[in-house]
């Protein structure tokens, strides 16, 4: 079965920071390009950074310099590390990529940035 498992997420205080792990089966994550979008409340679906097969990176202006994703292709895991969280940064994160031209997402993982 093909699927995307995310995790690590939670509350946390503005300024901190929380690492998400976007765990594949079924597919080898470096071959292809792998996404991370976000869903604040109230908020349309947002791309804020990829990670191509060749482990070049993209990073949305909004996150760029505080983000930072990346792979470990012997675990087939996806991570995104994030720093210095801002409370309008609440929402469900999620990972995503395209599979047979399906798009393929994970269930998400809730990150509430509060005090």
């Amino acid at each position: 079965q093909v699927q995307l498992v995310e995790s690590g997420g939670g509350l946390v205080e503005p300024g901190g920071s929380l690492r998400l792990s976007c765990a594949a089966s079924g597919i080898m994550l470096k071959a292809y390009t792998m996404h991370w979008y976000r869903q604040g409340p109230g908020k349309q679906r947002e791309l804020i950074a990829n990670i191509f097969s060749d482990g070049v990176s993209y990073y949305d202006d909004s996150v760029k310099g505080r983000f930072t994703v990346s792979r470990d292709d012997v675990k087939n895991t996806m991570y995104l590390q994030m720093n210095s969280l801002k409370p309008e940064e609440t929402a469900v994160y999620y990972c995503n990529t395209v599979y047979k031209t399906q798009d393929l997402w994970g269930q998400g993982t809730q990150v509430t940035v509060s005090s």
